[in-house]
């Protein structure tokens, strides 16, 4: 079974306007809300591809309980530790640029810390956890570093997508995927990237801090693969791109998905691609349909 893990979920509430002035009266043309969190947007994709998950974390309040509603209707099993405080509400404002506006997260008291970890014990080596997205403030610092020591006991294999501290500490404990983007790349290894084999060059020095296999996306250049004796580089099929939010999950979830299926890293490498264009060039996060209709087109070059 996968597992997914959002520490610090929402609902993601789009709006729409031609254009917005501040401090005066605006009005939407469009809104949609949509259950939020990284580790979220994976297991729905997963659901998407086909693939079962199990999504784990923190929920509260009544927008707690519309992400548990919208999660159960879609068939997407849960087992969230339940808060007191509301979960928070992400603003996604869309004119002729985005901007976002992301709420305080509830508080996480030391007895709902350790129900979580305690529902993470459970997993064993037949199971995938995926880690992603932040941490509430109060959630301890190291709380991602605690869960890839319980995964080294029992040998669970952990995919994290965070970024900050909290990723380049847990780089130590060898995950099995981590999937950086470009500037998270030069962030963490305070370099510039300005082209393909920077990327190969600058993954493959991240390779040797622990993880056994990296994506670095690359947006309209593609991706680059890179694991102890592969590098592969995928070029991004061509689309209009309508939405940001969630291709990088997507594209953990298209890769996982493909992997659990066929045990091949460069097929999943390609889907992931797919799967991460394909929720870009769509409204919402993509479909089956939509990421094998692209996938012809991610062709993948082994180096």
């Amino acid at each position: 079974m996968i597992y997914t893990l959002t520490l610090n979920p929402s609902i993601d509430y789009i709006v729409r306007a031609d254009n917005v002035t501040l401090g005066s009266l605006n009005r939407a043309t469009a809104t949609a809300f949509y259950p939020g969190g990284k580790g979220i947007n994976v297991s729905r994709v997963l659901h998407n591809l086909g693939v079962n998950s199990t999504a784990l974390g923190y929920l509260g309040g009544f927008t707690g309980v519309y992400i548990k509603e919208q999660l159960s209707s879609a068939e997407i099993a849960c087992d969230f530790v339940q808060l007191d405080e509301p979960t928070r509400i992400n603003i996604k404002l869309k004119t002729d640029q985005e901007t976002e506006v992301n709420g305080n997260s509830p508080y996480v008291s030391q007895v709902k810390q350790t129900e979580l970890l305690d529902k993470i014990s459970k997993l064993t080596a037949e199971d995938f956890l995926v880690m992603a997205g932040s941490l509430p403030q109060s959630v301890a610092a190291d709380f991602y570093e605690i869960v890839a020591e319980r995964c080294i006991e029992k040998n669970i294999p952990f995919i994290i997508d965070t970024s900050g501290n909290a990723f380049e500490r847990i780089l130590d404990y060898k995950p099995f995927l981590i999937k950086p983007n470009q500037h998270e790349l030069e962030d963490l290894l305070d370099v510039k990237i300005h082209s393909v084999e920077d990327a190969i060059q600058y993954g493959s020095e991240l390779l040797q801090k622990g993880p056994s296999h990296i994506i670095v996306s690359l947006g309209g250049d593609g991706a680059v693969f890179i694991s102890e004796g592969l590098k592969a580089v995928a070029h991004a099929p061509t689309g209009v791109v309508k939405n940001t939010v969630g291709a990088g999950d997507s594209t953990v979830a298209g890769f996982l998905s493909s992997y659990v299926q066929h045990n091949d890293l460069l097929k999943a490498f390609q889907f992931g691609v797919a799967a991460g264009s394909a929720t870009a060039f769509s409204e919402d996060l993509c479909t089956k349909s939509e990421v094998e209709k692209l996938l012809p087109q991610v062709k993948v070059e082994k180096l």
